[in-house]
Formats: structure tokens, C-alpha cells, sequence
């Protein structure tokens, strides 16, 4: 029978993996028609592209680790691996960035390359505005449902695409005028200028992925997880207080554990009944979430010493 976490795991596996096979098409495709225009919009957007692809393959991979079981040697299991592939997507970003600022201010200061502008350039645009979109529903969905920071990140770098896209189609158009009309000459100079604006796009997108996945490899508990976990958990009958409530993922996983202060009045079955109950509660502040309860009696204060005579 197959539980669960097995049907998860194939969902999100045929979701990265579709992507991936996505992202080598519309690469390739990007390559061709920029080498043969001498777009470097289109380029850098086949470059944007091949992160993609290869974001797309690091998550496949760190999806199927992080979906084995806690062992031995991983006692919270293997799910850092997905924050690790994160990272790792950050670091391509980055290089991207450089390479295309690099080319577009060559093109823009230093060097005057003739770009053509045909029907094949706004097809390969169009094209890949169509499947990073499908890419981007497809994954978002996916990372909520299953709650997985690798999937999320994929579907950033596809939806980023989009955008960056959506300006390559700008610049084709203002060079394309500006070969109709000598007198905006400055407008053959957009295709540069919409590299940049990839660029810049990608940039937004490294330093928001680049915080988020140091937040997670550092176990930064997420925002206001903790003030809903004592506030559902302070409300329940038999609790009097509960303290050194500590939150930490590790990839989709939620780890919460927790110290709680009961009645003393309670025998030791009443105690743990209130550490089940403690548990579903926080299970529904958090669904999924692996929860750890220490429970400790309140002891009574010792009583007033009777005055003599």
C-alpha cells in the first residue's frame, strides 16, 4: 500500500521533472534564434533559460534525496537538501547577472552589433512566455500543496522569465523602429537595454531566494509561527504555561518542539492526554509539522510554617 509521502513524493518528482524537460526545449530554442538574429536580448534570455534547465535538474535531484527517510545519520531526515539546492540556484543566478550586465554594456558603450529582428525572435518570446507560464502555475501549485521551498524556487525562476520575456519583446520592438525610422536610431540600442533589464530582474530575484534560503539553512523559525503556537497552545484547559518553543524546517518539514507546565493535580495518563491534545492543536496551526512535548508539573509552593504558641 502506498502511503502519503510516497504519492507526495511522485508529484512532486513529475512536476520537476516536466519542468526540466520544459526548460531544455525552450533553451535550445532561445539559442538557435538568438546565434542567428544577433540578439543579445534573446541570448541573455536563453542563458536565463539554461539556469533554468539546470535549477530544474538540481531540484529533480534534491527532491528524490530529500524525500528519503530519516536514518541513522539524518535523524530529521534529508529535507536540507531542497535548501541546499536552493542555494545552489542563487549562485547560478548571480553568475548569470554578471554575464549579462557584462555583454549589455559592451554592446551599449563599446562595441555596435547589428541585431536582426525577425518573426523567428517574437516566436521564440511568445513561446516562452506560454510555457514559463504553465511551468510557473504548475510548480507554484505544487510547492503549496506540498509545501516545498525547491519547488518554490523553480517556480520563481519561470515566472521571473516571464518578465524578463515580456521586456526582450520591448527591446525587439524599439530596435525594429528603429530601423523603420533613422531618426530614432537610439531605439536600435533597446535590445541592450532590455538585457539589462533581465539583469535586473534577476538580481530581485537572487536576493529575495538568497535570504530565503539562508533563513532556512540557518533554522530561522518562520515569521509568526511561534506566536501562533503559543497562543493556540496557552488556551487549552489543564495548560498553565508553556515555554522554549523552538520551530525549524528542514525542507517541506516543520519541527516543533516545546516545554509546557500542566497542573500538578494531573496524574501522568491526564498528563499525556494534554500532550496529545497539544499536539493535534499545534498540527493544526501547522499541518504536518513533526511536534515534540516535554511536559512539566506545577508544584505546588510549600506551605506557610504555622506560628508558634
Amino acid at each position: 500500500m502506498i502511503d502519503t509521502d510516497q504519492i507526495a513524493d511522485r508529484e512532486k518528482r513529475w512536476v520537476a521533472m516536466s519542468s526540466f524537460w520544459a526548460a531544455l526545449g525552450i533553451t535550445l530554442f532561445k539559442v538557435i534564434v538568438g546565434l542567428a538574429t544577433g540578439s543579445l536580448g534573446i541570448l541573455a534570455e536563453a542563458a536565463h533559460s539554461g539556469l533554468d534547465l539546470v535549477a530544474a535538474g538540481m531540484t529533480y535531484v534534491a527532491i528524490r534525496i530529500a524525500g528519503r527517510p530519516a536514518d541513522r545519520v539524518h535523524l530529521y531526515g534529508h529535507g536540507k537538501v531542497e535548501n541546499l539546492s536552493a542555494l545552489f540556484a542563487t549562485l547560478l543566478l548571480l553568475i548569470t547577472c554578471v554575464w549579462i550586465l557584462y555583454g549589455a554594456t559592451q554592446r551599449l558603450f563599446f562595441a555596435e552589433v547589428a541585431v536582426e529582428v525577425t518573426v523567428w525572435s517574437f516566436l521564440a518570446m511568445a513561446t516562452s512566455i506560454a510555457v514559463d507560464a504553465s511551468r510557473s502555475r504548475a510548480l507554484g501549485k505544487a510547492a503549496r500543496k506540498h509545501r516545498s521551498q525547491a519547488l518554490e524556487a523553480d517556480a520563481l525562476h519561470f515566472r521571473t522569465d516571464i518578465w524578463s520575456s515580456s521586456a526582450v519583446i520591448l527591446g525587439l520592438v524599439c530596435v525594429k523602429l528603429g530601423h523603420w525610422y533613422p531618426q530614432a536610431r537610439f531605439l536600435r540600442h533597446a535590445d541592450a537595454l532590455a538585457a539589462l533589464a533581465v539583469a535586473l530582474i534577476a538580481l530581485w530575484v537572487t536576493v529575495e531566494l538568497g535570504l530565503r534560503t539562508i533563513r532556512a539553512l540557518i533554522d530561522a523559525a518562520p515569521t509568526g509561527v511561534e506566536h501562533q503556537i503559543l497562543t493556540a497552545v496557552q488556551s487549552l484547559a489543564g495548560v498553565v504555561d508553556c515555554h522554549k518553543v523552538r520551530v525549524r524546517s528542514s525542507g517541506p518539514q516543520l519541527f516543533v518542539d516545546m516545554h509546557v507546565r500542566v497542573e500538578s493535580t494531573r496524574t501522568l495518563v491526564q498528563a499525556h492526554a494534554v500532550a496529545d491534545e497539544i499536539q493535534r492543536t499545534i498540527q493544526q496551526v501547522v499541518p504536518g509539522a513533526d511536534v515534540t512535548v516535554h511536559v512539566e508539573p506545577v508544584l505546588a509552593p510549600p506551605a506557610a510554617p504555622i506560628p508558634a504558641g
